[in-house]
């Protein structure tokens, strides 16, 4: 055997050159010459391309003698060499392992598939398939939330969303960084990936109709457990896989329209199905194109080699997996970083990790990529928006900047960011059309702000015109304590015995007079959320005494005084 016994094939091909030059079949010199030529072989492993999907397709097709794979075998490997070497310079970090997934957007065919960083790793759990892996989706999910928002009509690029403190029914979502802007653009809080601003999205659109538009584009772990899902779910609270999550953003490069990948050439064409439309899936690719972003890595912007692509990247909670998923108009090429293990590392961003490896994948699988970018529809529209909301200019809407829209279904609604107020000729005192004088007042215009945003601003210490105290003298408020809302629950100077394992939560609620439509709950002086004047509100208190108040929204409050006590 050649490699292994060398010196018995020396000895027998010896054997067969003199035997051919005692039989005349060649020139006697040129028989002496290869009798001089020495044998030096080694042998080498068999080729072990793409071995998880090799795997995986033997799997499914076990009595298939010839199975014919969609892989392309330069850009196999290429990313089986980037991501290998990727992956090593990342264990110092205490990261072990990557997985890549690359596909060409116009057939739906997968050219390159790593499940890991290397199969033969096994100290690494190598022969595990990070593709197929369910992992935490950090906010990867976030560019199709929005995407379907659009559609809904519930927002557009340049509409302000709040990004302040907010209790979503007990549920308190943070920013990564812990710390809120205010009120941002959709684009801003899509590029800057903010994750309260995407909650309130949520809110808006549904949990249930998000996660069925995912069981449609073939989440198979979100479709098990969409009915216990909840808010929690856009910021990686759920499952899914990196074939599952590149797919997605295949959808957003095919103009909406979803469809299965292929692993064989010889798969049957299925039909596509539309999730978004293509209006919402190019507002949504021109914001995850800028390159005005805080996820953009070190020294990229000034690049040469900078791809031009569009992307987004996630990390899940406690840091244990890096995402970046990004495309162009031929390819879409998803990256998962992380151990299989599941142990988290501080390093460990789709920032800082994942889409370094990104770039270099774009660069080298898709560097003959044709230089065209996606165009924008027929039926996308631009109209003239207020910059202080993002909504149709109202009478008082001096400043107003340029926006999209989707004709005949984003929302029409009239900007009163300002609103008319009647005052005293001194603006000591508010009046309402009930008590307004007939003569003596002035009509002041002053900011419309949601009650969570200007409550924000107050505990930020962040001056805005503040509205002055509505006229003491008035007959809807001058009844005094009694006009104001009671507080029917939680009972005032009460000791609540909760227990900690059950997430039990404190129920708020209050009766008002009758022209009261809204009320507004506060939890030790800190804004909790607006609720209607009968609405019952639940919410998860912390332990030790606790102030509620309630204001109404005539100017009225009151408050109770509770103490909260956890049972483990």
């Amino acid at each position: 055997m050649l490699g292994k016994n060398n010196a018995a094939v020396l000895q027998e091909r010896n054997r067969w050159l003199r035997r051919f030059g005692a039989a005349g079949l060649f020139p006697k010199q040129d028989v002496e010459d290869a009798l001089l030529e020495p044998l030096d072989v080694q042998r080498h492993a068999a080729p072990a391309l793409a071995p998880h999907l090799s795997r995986r397709l033997v799997r499914q097709f076990p009595r298939q003698a010839i199975i014919h794979s969609t892989l392309q075998r330069s850009k196999q490997y290429k990313t089986e060499d980037l991501t290998r070497n990727y992956a090593r310079r990342l264990y110092e970090l205490g990261i072990t392992q990557a997985a890549v997934l690359v596909v060409n957007n116009h057939t739906r065919q997968v050219e390159a598939y790593v499940g890991s960083a290397d199969f033969r790793d096994f100290a690494n759990q190598g022969q595990n398939d990070g593709i197929t892996a369910v992992r935490s989706p950090g906010s990867t999910l976030k560019p199709f939330l929005y995407a379907l928002a659009m559609d809904r009509g519930l927002v557009t690029p340049k509409l302000l969303l709040p990004d302040v403190p907010t209790n979503f029914q007990g549920y308190r979502p943070e920013n990564f960084d812990k710390r809120c802007n205010g009120e941002v653009t959709l684009e801003r809080a899509l590029a800057y990936s903010l994750n309260i601003p995407a909650v309130r999205v949520l809110n808006q659109l549904g949990v249930p109709a998000f996660t069925d538009k995912l069981r449609q584009a073939g989440f198979h772990n979100i479709t098990r457990n969409r009915a216990r899902l909840g808010l929690s779910s856009i910021l990686g609270g759920c499952g899914a896989s990196l074939e599952e999550l590149t797919n997605l953003y295949v959808t957003l490069a095919g103009s909406g329209r979803h469809q299965s990948l292929h692993l064989t050439s010889t798969a049957k064409q299925a039909s596509s199905t539309r999730l978004v439309s293509a209006e919402a899936a190019f507002l949504t690719t021109d914001i995850l194109a800028q390159l005005t972003r805080p996820d953009l890595p070190l020294g990229a912007a000034s690049s040469m080699r900078l791809p031009k692509i569009a992307w987004k990247t996630g990390t899940s909670y406690g840091r244990r997996d890096a995402w970046s998923i990004g495309y162009n108009r031929q390819y879409t090429i998803g990256v998962w970083v992380g151990n299989f293990s599941g142990q988290g590392s501080q390093a460990l961003t789709g920032a800082d990790v994942a889409t370094p490896l990104l770039f270099d994948l774009f660069n080298a699988v898709a560097y003959n990529s044709p230089n065209d970018w996606f165009v924008p529809p027929a039926a996308l529209d631009f109209r003239l928006v207020c910059a202080e909301t993002g909504l149709v200019p109202g009478e008082n809407c001096p400043n107003q900047v340029i926006d999209y829209f989707l004709p005949s279904i984003s929302s029409g609604q009239h900007c009163q960011h300002l609103r008319e107020v009647l005052v005293t000729a001194d603006g000591a005192f508010t009046y309402c059309r009930a008590c307004a004088p007939a003569a003596g007042y002035r009509r002041e215009l002053y900011p419309n702000l949601l009650p969570e945003v200007a409550a924000y601003k107050e505990a930020q210490g962040i001056p805005y015109r503040r509205l002055p105290p509505h006229n003491p003298l008035c007959q809807l408020v001058r009844g005094g304590p009694e006009q104001a809302p009671t507080i029917t629950s939680p009972t005032p100077n009460t000791e609540y015995v909760l227990n900690a394992r059950e997430q039990q939560q404190l129920l708020l609620s209050c009766t008002t007079n009758s022209e009261v439509q809204q009320v507004y709950w506060y939890v030790n002086d800190q804004f909790l959320r607006a609720a209607g004047a009968t609405e019952r509100v639940f919410f998860r208190p912390t332990p030790g005494p606790l102030k509620i108040s309630c204001a109404d929204d005539h100017g009225r409050n009151t408050n109770v005084l509770v103490t909260i006590t956890e049972l483990e």
